[in-house]
């Protein structure tokens, strides 16, 4: 063991979870933009979880020309999904569990990138940032909101380390804009913002009856399914937790809210001071069951008015039939565009691509996900407001760029565990009111929830099981 590592486990102050006996339902190439740069100027790089999207974060980062791939790290080192990561990267060292690498190679990388479920960045996150390591983790930051809590609580103490959550957008055209807009006085005075991802997800059409968890199967002969687990409470393997199933159910994922509103929401998160809300409604939970995801879902998220901003609701919106309306003038935002218009003759499109509707005293914009740019609708409005628009300049780096540029003091990360912290928080509040079926009244001061003692204990989540307790110590 490191002596980093002796010194987390040994100093660390437990944090105060609230384990109160409570039970829950529980359901070598150069980068080509780069130019040269000899490899002893670059940040050495260590990757937990490089199948499916880790494999796409690890290319990402590596086709920068800014970092080298020294350390390779999944619990199914022999899976399809993660051999080809395994034979891009032949030299670097590979690991099944992220402790043992810690442990045996901690002194011979400088920044990680972690691609793992949703429920498990969080022990691997304070380890490395217990050991000095800059960390790239991939959102929602965590699962619950107390595991954030901690997260940003690491980072402060440690504030060296460079942190930087995956909302790619934040380094793309819709942060520039939306920015340059809110500080020009074009977004202003918002009162409600629409969000919706009404795409197909993998647990539509499972089985909302279900009244316990599927039953264990063989574990793949390549899988560590015990460290797979981490913190989690112990349950037997099943394919439909593992590549991805695993975001379908409360106990590992985030669900269409945790995977989609951090590349919906947030700009306007951000820019608008949004924070915490006081008061998250579930409006629609159409499936609604103990162990996974609603077959559709709408929340209402209540903001108070912050400065001289007005309140604001976030409505989010997902499932195949629960499109939300759109204002006069908005135009098409269809999946494919040969769909004919509605028989119906209803402004409504078919299907709506993932984004946003921002309603504001004076103006309508409509949005994407990702770094996709706001537009002013009706189209008159947007030809009216045209010569009043700022210029709005370009990102200096793309998302992992940004990153790599901040480990090596060139930059500052844009989306750090301060700014994606409360947003990711959000989502953690949106889940319980899903998972829960109840109406959350949080108060932002002393962040708690007020009207329900079961759900103010939930904050917490679980207690994490025997053996991963050192990892809830700051």
């Amino acid at each position: 063991m490191s002596t980093n590592r002796r010194d987390f486990l040994k100093t660390g102050a437990t944090a105060a979870l609230g384990f109160t006996g409570f039970s829950i339902i529980t359901p070598e190439v150069l980068g080509k933009s780069m130019g040269h740069i000899a490899p002893s100027d670059k940040v050495n790089l260590a990757c937990v979880g490089i199948g499916n999207r880790g494999n796409e974060i690890i290319k990402s980062l590596y086709d920068t020309g800014l970092c080298n791939v020294v350390a390779i790290c999944d619990v199914d080192m022999g899976a399809q999904q993660t051999l080809e990561i395994m034979n891009m990267f032949p030299k670097a060292k590979q690991f099944q569990d992220f402790r043992k690498m810690f442990d045996q190679i901690g002194n011979e990388f400088d920044a990680i990138s972690i691609g793992t479920p949703d429920f498990s960045h969080f022990p691997v996150t304070m380890l490395s940032i217990a050991e000095g390591k800059h960390v790239y983790v991939e959102k929602p930051m965590a699962r619950t909101f107390q595991e954030v809590d901690l997260m940003m609580d690491a980072a402060k103490k440690h504030p060296k380390v460079v942190t930087q959550m995956g909302n790619q957008g934040h380094s793309e055209a819709n942060y520039f804009q939306f920015k340059s807009w809110k500080e020009a006085g074009i977004i202003k005075d918002v009162t409600a913002i629409t969000a919706h991802m009404n795409a197909r997800r993998r647990w539509h059409g499972w089985d909302t009856e279900m009244t316990r968890f599927p039953g264990p199967e063989p574990v793949p002969s390549t899988l560590d399914w015990d460290t797979w687990l981490s913190q989690a409470q112990p349950r037997g393997f099943h394919k439909d937790f593992h590549n991805g199933q695993w975001r379908c159910w409360y106990d590992y994922g985030m669900g269409a809210l945790g995977d989609w509103g951090a590349h919906i929401i947030d700009s306007a998160h951000e820019f608008l001071d949004l924070g915490l809300p006081y008061e998250i409604n579930p409006v629609k939970l159409s499936g609604h069951n103990p162990f996974f995801f609603p077959m559709s879902t709408t929340l209402e998220f209540k903001f108070p008015s912050r400065g001289d901003m007005p309140p604001l609701t976030i409505t989010w919106y997902d499932g195949l039939d629960n499109i939300p309306p759109v204002p006069d003038g908005y135009g098409v935002s269809e999946l494919d565009p040969n769909i004919p218009p509605p028989s119906t003759g209803q402004i409504q499109p078919a299907k709506l691509n993932p984004g946003k509707i921002i309603y504001s005293k004076d103006l309508t914009f409509k949005g994407g996900s990702h770094g996709s740019t706001l537009s002013i609708i009706p189209e008159e409005k947007a030809k009216e407001m045209e010569s009043k628009l700022p210029e709005v300049p370009e990102s200096p780096s793309n998302h992992f760029a940004n990153f790599l540029k901040a480990c090596k003091g060139e930059e500052k990360t844009r989306s750090p565990f301060e700014i994606a912290g409360p947003l990711s928080q959000v989502f953690c509040l949106g889940v319980m009111a899903q998972q829960m079926g109840v109406k959350l009244e949080f108060d932002r001061e002393k962040r708690q929830i007020v009207n329900n003692p079961l759900a103010n204990q939930v904050l917490a989540g679980m207690p994490p099981r025997k053996g991963w307790e050192e990892f809830y110590q700051v």
